[in-house]
């Protein structure tokens, strides 16, 4: 039974699916947010369960044959060409991929597939039957892979794309909210038991006020507000610093952590411009 830990802070819908999914032996899709703590949800699952942690992530040229196994053909011919002994096992040329790994681990594993969303279309269902069967097989050796324990598997997309339909049908889903100011608190909390009040409730105000500007490209996410704490921390800066701002019509103090791209810059610089023209 997964429950969060002191480090990670989950709401309980958020346990509730882990538990179902595991429950159903369905993977979990978990989409949210960049920055609100989908691939640490693995880690944390992983640490919660004493469990191996099994991570791939997913980028733009992952192939999902890459998940089961590689066979390296190029360095059999090489090692053929210079009478190599180890030619003659092609076993020796297989590559194991995250999923056979996860399948043939001693113990349960997690098995992270982190951004699935960033490959190409058909690389979810790529994948249907060997996270279906938990099975695959190894057309060069004639073998099949069967999992000795169903991994647990956790999902994670960012909503880059849509999934196809065959493969939603197969996960459990969970969409990971925003955390509200009170989760906020929580988290930052966690990560920083020794923050003073003042200094963290102001920045939550600086940070929820950056938030609700509407034309902002990239609103700052949780990662992003912990970095931002840490060098504020850092630079032991005062209260009244983040005080006396607002947010809506400034560049707070140390924005490179909040504001991640130059529109994002100009729109808070073009705000002040005009907060000052009015005075």
């Amino acid at each position: 039974m997964f429950k969060t830990g002191k480090d990670y802070i989950a709401t309980r819908e958020l346990e509730v699916a882990v538990n179902a999914a595991v429950a159903l032996s369905r993977p979990l899709l978990v989409k949210g947010e960049p920055g609100t703590g989908k691939t640490v949800l693995a880690q944390e699952i992983a640490r919660g369960l004493d469990a191996p942690l099994i991570e791939w992530h997913i980028k733009s040229t992952t192939k999902a044959q890459q998940g089961l196994y590689e066979y390296d053909a190029v360095s059999r011919l090489r090692d053929g060409q210079l009478g190599e002994e180890r030619v003659h096992d092609i076993r020796n040329y297989i590559r194991k991929g995250k999923l056979w790994e996860a399948f043939t681990h001693d113990k349960r594993a997690v098995l992270l597939i982190d951004e699935i969303d960033k490959a190409d279309i058909e690389f979810p269902n790529d994948l249907l039957l060997e996270l279906d069967r938990m099975e695959f097989h190894v057309y060069e050796t004639g073998e099949t892979i069967r999992a000795t324990q169903r991994p647990i598997v956790i999902i994670t997309s960012n909503n880059e794309k849509e999934l196809p339909d065959a493969f939603l049908r197969r996960c459990f889903f969970h969409f990971i909210r925003f955390p509200e100011r009170e989760t906020m608190e929580a988290i930052v909390q966690a990560h920083y038991p020794d923050i003073r009040k003042d200094l963290a409730r102001e920045a939550l105000n600086v940070f929820f006020q950056i938030r609700e500007v509407g034309e902002l490209k990239k609103k700052p996410a949780t990662s992003e507000l912990l970095d931002w704490l840490k060098l504020l921390m850092i630079e032991d800066m005062p209260a009244e610093a983040l005080r006396t701002q607002d947010a809506k019509v400034a560049i707070p103090p140390l924005y490179g952590a909040l504001l991640k791209n130059e529109q994002d810059v100009h729109l808070f610089e073009r705000l002040a411009f005009l907060n000052r023209a009015r005075r």
